[in-house]
């Protein structure tokens, strides 16, 4: 490859490579040294032999139409400097983190796709894109473990329009045929499935191994409508503001009368309250928040649901259903685009609920090792783990889901609103462009890999472009995300092979 610049200097965390002249270096590129180690751009700037005062009096000069301004030998004495930081050594075929500076004015040349020949697709392998320099992409695909890299949780921060969806949709495209998984997908945009545009559904094996389910489905999809004696006092937790003692009398009635307990709570009159140690003023508030989040009510005696959502027949068994379909691999869409927000978040609440407990079930049993890893997919991510969202199953399985193998694939613009400590739990950090400097900081903060250096490199990324941080991988690989349509449009015009 052709030499593009040389080593003047610099640190371990900070080399300085001076670009050759008439050559280009671009922020994010990557760079080949010696052949074995690999250097990051993350800054650019220009550097000159000559003084300020000469730079200002020959640029005043030019400016104002003054003649023999020119600069002997320019390309020697002005210059761009980019500073790189080691990346990776390659080794007997293996990636190891550098230890050493490369030697002084060692040549620098553009990477290939043989200077990656050390990747390999890993047993259970999640494809995410393909290797990116700069803005060149490499014929190398990158793949991580998807069944660790699912349980251990995965973070994809961005602004609106970096790629968010798009990336989504290309994972849960090649993990639709990986029986190593099953997933529940939380829509609030219903853009999957594709209803009404390319999505899961047009995957070849989608009659077998995707279930959509929506208050209004299409030709095979299944109805969302949720029974209310499936509903449970800690289903909830962190969905509806209640007071201790609100909170109290749930758990009361539910202790008396099982799965009866909120239509009982409706019809109850104050001296049966009183029996079970309830204030009338308590009964009355809870009765007010529960018609509200959940649409029951009671006229003459009667329970009924004025809902899409909730229904007080029918429908018993939809929870199992979906439950099972996760556990046997299957990925399951929730459409819930119609819903407010409290409601979206109380039915993957439940339905959560359910599989993190059946999968604690199988841990106390020794019965784990035969199922398939779940992952939970959720958008806006601070809704249900931000300091406000007080604590819910998607807390708990931030903290804990990995030991049950049961993760989180959370997506948010707004990473600084999660907690550091659920930040450092997400093990693997699919990075897309952010302009907002302290939406970049706590991102850096708590990524697998030493990315202080490359904030500027995160916010110059275009959409599409990523930096895939996680402990499953020996550095921070810059990746080129494809286009999903791409995608689906290819499979069916060549019918090649699953990534």
């Amino acid at each position: 490859m052709t030499v593009i610049g040389q080593i003047i200097g610099g640190e371990y965390g900070e080399l300085y490579v001076r670009q050759k002249a008439r050559k280009t270096i671009e922020i994010g590129e990557l760079l080949s040294v010696g052949g074995d180690v690999i250097l990051q751009v993350h800054d650019l700037g220009y550097d000159s032999l000559m003084e300020d005062d000469d730079l200002a009096r020959i640029s005043g000069m030019q400016l104002e139409g003054y003649d023999d301004t020119a600069i002997m030998e320019e390309e020697i004495r002005n210059y761009i400097c980019a500073r790189a930081k080691l990346l990776v050594h390659v080794k007997d075929g293996t990636a190891k983190i550098p230890k050493k500076l490369p030697p002084f004015f060692d040549q620098v040349r553009r990477v290939s796709e043989e200077n990656f020949e050390f990747l390999d697709e890993p047993e259970n392998g999640l494809y995410l894109g393909k290797i990116r320099s700069g803005s060149r992409v490499l014929d190398v695909p990158v793949y991580i473990d998807g069944k660790k890299a699912l349980s251990h949780h995965i973070l994809i921060p961005a602004t609106t329009g970096r790629g968010k969806s798009n990336l989504v949709k290309v994972m849960l495209w090649n993990l639709i045929p990986k029986d190593y998984c099953g997933m529940l997908i939380i829509d609030p945009h219903d853009e999957y499935y594709g209803r009404n545009e390319l999505g899961a559904k047009d995957h070849p094996e989608a009659p077998n191994k995707v279930e959509y389910y929506s208050p209004n489905p299409p030709p095979g999809g299944y109805s969302l409508k949720v029974n209310t004696n499936l509903l449970r006092p800690w289903d909830l937790r962190g969905i509806i503001d209640l007071t201790s003692a609100q909170t109290d009398a749930m758990y009361v009635y539910y202790g008396i009368y099982g799965e009866e307990w909120l239509g009982s709570i409706m019809v109850s009159d104050p001296e049966e309250a009183k029996i079970h140690g309830v204030q009338e003023s308590t009964l009355d508030v809870l009765r007010r928040k529960l018609s509200l989040a959940i649409d029951i009510n009671e006229v003459n005696g009667r329970v009924y649901c004025d809902s899409t959502i909730f229904t007080t027949e029918g429908n018993e068994n939809m929870m199992n259903q979906i439950v099972e379909s996760i556990e046997e691999g299957k990925k399951v869409i929730l459409d819930t685009s119609s819903m407010p927000q409290d409601k979206e978040l109380l039915i993957a609440g439940m339905i959560t609920s359910r599989v993190f407990n059946r999968y604690k079930h199988y841990k106390e049993k020794g019965e784990l090792d035969g199922k398939p890893t779940v992952s939970v997919v959720i958008e806006e991510a601070p809704r249900v783990l931000g300091e406000r969202a007080g604590r819910n199953v998607f807390h708990t399985i931030a903290r804990e889901g990995r030991k049950f193998r049961v993760g989180l694939i959370a997506i948010t613009q707004l990473s600084s609103m999660i907690p550091r400590e659920l930040l450092a739990n997400m093990n693997t950090k699919i990075i897309l462009g952010n302009e907002m400097r302290s939406e970049r900081e706590a991102i850096i903060g708590s990524v697998a890999q030493d990315l202080s250096k490359d904030s500027k490199n995160i916010a110059s990324l275009d959409k599409g472009e990523a930096i895939v941080s996680s402990i499953f991988t020996k550095f921070a690989v810059p990746i080129k995300i494809d286009l999903f349509d791409d995608i689906v449009e290819r499979k069916e015009r060549k019918n090649l092979k699953f990534f």
